[in-house]
């Protein structure tokens, strides 16, 4: 069935595998506060299922769970008007998950762009978490039969998948159940780009700091890094054409438009002719002037960390109230017994 078919829910999840960064603002929190103002059903969580198909340390992943919460949070993130959680307290991710597993094909797996990209060379040694991980990446929006799901470019390919076993499975038990999800991509910044590479997303895991902005960094690096990020000697173009083959500079007016809530041609028509050293000390005072109160707040937010773990679980408790009932309708349709009292 079409997403049109349901009432509209966006489900949408960050891996809290380490420290965020101003292309996850841009490219995700600052979409998702959006949507949450538009008075749709928003469901948000942190997926740390996700996050362990790479091994992580215990310690660190409870942390940076409780950090993307309070990032969430500190972007706008309302809990009480959104569902915010981690995803390993409401059963229905894996349970649907392995259903899935069961549904789609070893083919339609070994297709995927983004697990060739991240196993590499060491195929045979990455986890078998990780190769299916865009099976569970379906159950976490299926769960909730979600309608949309904000993604940025890397992603259109799981939510590609997503869409393909939704309809397999209607197809398969002769039911209209699950819905098509649609994407929603959007913005002018939805895929941030290093500082040092145009050609690389902003990544939480480039091995250099200079590449990206953290969410935690302060204003005075903040301000370092912009000033330092690659462009060229050219001052800026009149028209976003000509930053076509010039992708350093082309993803600083993106971050500055998206920043500002301007369109990128918008940008270009206020700053023609600048050289960069005048575009990017614009460029740092709306960083530091967007930022900085998120950084704060977050900061705030982690001294009391009791209370993100009391967030999360009251998140965890109205999303398992939403999925639990899907699940019993699905063990219904595939055929298993369910005759244990609850």
């Amino acid at each position: 069935m079409s997403a049109g078919s349901f009432p509209t829910r966006i489900f949408s999840g960050i891996q809290p595998s380490g420290g965020l960064t101003l292309g996850n603002y841009l490219g995700a929190l600052k979409r998702f506060v959006e949507k949450q103002e538009e008075g749709i059903e928003t469901i948000y969580c942190m997926v740390d299922m996700h996050a362990i198909t790479v091994w992580q340390d215990p310690e660190k992943l409870r942390q940076q769970t409780r950090e993307g919460a309070a990032a969430f949070i500190a972007a706008g993130i309302d809990p009480k008007r959104s569902i915010l959680f981690n995803q390993s307290q409401v059963t229905a991710h894996v349970e649907l998950g392995w259903i899935f597993n069961c549904i789609v094909r070893m083919g339609w797996m070994s297709r995927m762009t983004q697990f060739k990209d991240k196993a590499g060379k060491n195929s045979e040694n990455v986890s078998l978490g990780l190769f299916a991980y865009p099976s569970l990446m379906a159950a976490d929006i299926l769960a909730y039969k979600s309608t949309h799901v904000p993604v940025g470019d890397d992603q259109k390919q799981h939510l590609e998948l997503c869409r393909d076993i939704a309809i397999k499975f209607n197809n398969d038990y002769g039911v209209e159940f699950f819905p098509v999800v649609e994407p929603v991509i959007e913005g002018v910044a939805t895929r941030v780009m290093s500082l040092r590479d145009g050609t690389k997303k902003m990544s939480k895991s480039d091995p250099s700091d200079q590449s990206r902005i953290n969410l935690t960094d302060d204003p005075d690096t903040i301000a370092k890094k912009i000033r330092k990020a690659k462009t060229d000697p050219e001052p800026l173009p009149d028209n976003l054409n000509a930053l076509k083959d010039r992708l350093e500079a082309k993803n600083l007016v993106n971050i500055y438009a998206a920043l500002a809530g301007q369109t990128a041609e918008r940008v270009i028509k206020d700053y023609a002719g600048a050289q960069f050293g005048t575009f990017k000390s614009a460029l740092a005072d709306l960083a530091v002037a967007t930022l900085e109160p998120i950084t704060l707040e977050m900061k705030r937010l982690m001294q009391d960390q009791a209370e993100i773990d009391r967030i999360l679980g009251e998140g965890a408790d109205r999303a398992d109230a939403l999925a639990r009932p899907i699940m019993d309708q699905v063990y219904d349709i595939i055929g298993m017994i369910r005759s244990r009292r609850r």
